[in-house]
């Protein structure tokens, strides 16, 4: 059975962090979301660098679970429904508040080995899946012969991770790029019987 005062606080670190930021988010301000204070914060946490190590391993396995999920009958299926879960949330405003914060922690990332060692695990688990589902693909028949799954893959996951950058600092349309990734999966993923004919 999950701690509730400590599922209490990472749901209000969630929060804290969607208003305040990483950089200027104290264990006040998460005191500030919950019953809880600050003193009881420090009992399950000695630290906010160890408070964010448990909520990304939180993340974690809520990403795990959205990400790993993925409808259809067809490898290409498959790849369309991740490409939607992940590039189509421009209208969910608290989805881009929170991808903020998370710029923010992947910017501290290269000073804080205990968080760049969860990162890695979200950048490593999206490139696993992707390459699964090209490999598929491929054996099927339903993928090119030629496609390279892990070329393929770090492709994919550089490009997605990317407009997601690009969504947080200029407001460029994430939606945008998943219409572009449909069209560079008919271009350059598709096996010929299987791709449809260009307008």
């Amino acid at each position: 059975m999950a701690d509730e005062p400590a599922t209490d606080i990472l749901d209000a670190t969630y929060r804290a962090l969607c208003e305040h930021g990483y950089a200027n988010l104290t264990l006040r301000d998460i005191a500030a979301e919950t019953d809880k204070s600050k003193a009881s914060i420090h009992y399950y946490y000695d630290s906010k660098d160890e408070l964010f190590v448990a909520f990304l391993d939180e993340l974690y396995e809520q990403f795990t679970d959205r990400v790993g999920t993925h409808d259809g009958d067809t490898a290409r299926e498959r790849l369309e429904t991740l490409f939607q879960v992940l590039l189509t949330t421009d209208a969910d405003s608290s989805r881009r508040e929170f991808r903020t914060a998370m710029l923010e922690l992947k910017a501290q990332a290269p000073y804080n080995p205990p968080l760049r060692e969860r990162l890695i695990e979200f950048d490593e688990f999206l490139f696993e899946q992707l390459r699964e589902i090209l490999s598929a693909g491929v054996h099927a028949g339903e993928f090119d012969g030629s496609v390279d799954p892990a070329r393929h893959a770090e492709f994919l996951t550089t490009a997605i991770t990317g407009a997601q950058t690009r969504h947080v600092v200029i407001d460029h349309s994430s939606a945008r790029l998943y219409g572009t990734m449909t069209g560079y999966l008919e271009r350059q993923l598709l096996a010929d019987e299987n791709s449809e004919v260009a307008q």
